[in-house]
């Protein structure tokens, strides 16, 4: 039997898991989507995400940032009242606002992939966690990539949001040692 961080007993969590969480990913449309849904978490569980993705997926088109840029007060009226996703008015608007600093930042020649691994150094902080206790909610990483988006225009992207996105997106390896993914990733 594999020895897992977390996620056992839900099948979508275990394979979230086993694929992606901790796996370095880069592209801007990919860290853009990433930092949506994270976003979103805020006050919830991963697992209401997750659940919820594919609708996210939906409903924000694909997270095109230049169509997600251009909703107006009636598409963001739409998405209020869709049932598939967090229905949230601030984190509907921080997610148009979010879509719009991208724009900004890539029309100014940077790109939302280097500023953020740019935060790490441009490699994983590789952890050596023995257990969920102790596992800080937020780093000086995180305040610092917390700051650099803040600045930019970005929303929701508090530290402990900036540290949970990075521990999702492989800037960060905080699986266990004990568990099979330490290693892989």
């Amino acid at each position: 039997m594999l020895k897992r961080c977390w996620g056992d007993g839900d099948p979508l969590m275990v394979e979230y898991h086993d694929t992606e969480w901790g796996v370095p990913l880069h592209g801007d449309r990919k860290l853009f989507a990433k930092l949506i849904l994270d976003g979103f978490q805020a006050g919830l569980s991963w697992r209401v995400i997750l659940h919820k993705r594919e609708a996210f997926i939906e409903a924000f088109d694909g997270f095109d940032p230049e169509k997600v840029a251009r909703y107006d007060a009636r598409r963001r009226a739409k998405l209020l009242r869709n049932p598939g996703i967090v229905r949230n008015r601030a984190k509907v608007k921080a997610a148009v606002a979010n879509a719009r600093a991208l724009l900004a930042l890539q029309e100014r020649g940077e790109t939302l992939d280097h500023l953020l691994w740019d935060c790490v150094g441009g490699t994983p902080i590789k952890n050596a966690r023995k257990s969920m206790r102790g596992l800080p909610a937020e780093t000086r990483e995180s305040r610092l990539m917390s700051a650099i988006l803040s600045e930019r225009g970005f929303k929701f992207v508090g530290p402990t949001i900036c540290y949970a996105f990075m521990q999702a997106v492989g800037m960060v390896n905080d699986h266990l040692v004990a568990c099979f993914r330490h290693d892989e990733v």
